[in-house]
């Protein structure tokens, strides 16, 4: 994977190749090509998916509750060290 810098200056190198060609390009064409730079460069990053973020972001939701559940236990226990540690309600 390319360092950030060295990545967008790739990307300029190739969009100042199609922006100053010795002929215009015509707009379909001039599309296909920037959208096929931008998918170069893109493919180059460490990106996920919305539905990966989305469904990543429910189990971090999910462990953060347990995390708090077992902190809470922890915190019981260590006030009355004496006592019985309640059973688990999973």
């Amino acid at each position: 994977m390319l360092p950030p810098k060295a990545l967008l200056d790739a990307l300029s190198t190739h969009a100042s190749r199609l922006f100053n060609g010795d002929s215009p390009l015509p707009r379909a064409e001039f599309e296909a090509q920037f959208k096929a730079l931008l998918q170069s460069g893109f493919s180059k990053l460490d990106l996920v998916s919305r539905e990966e973020f989305d469904s990543q972001m429910v189990v971090l939701a999910r462990t953060r509750a347990r995390l708090e559940a077992l902190e809470a236990k922890v915190a019981a226990l260590e006030a009355n060290p004496g006592a019985t540690p309640p059973t688990p309600a999973e």
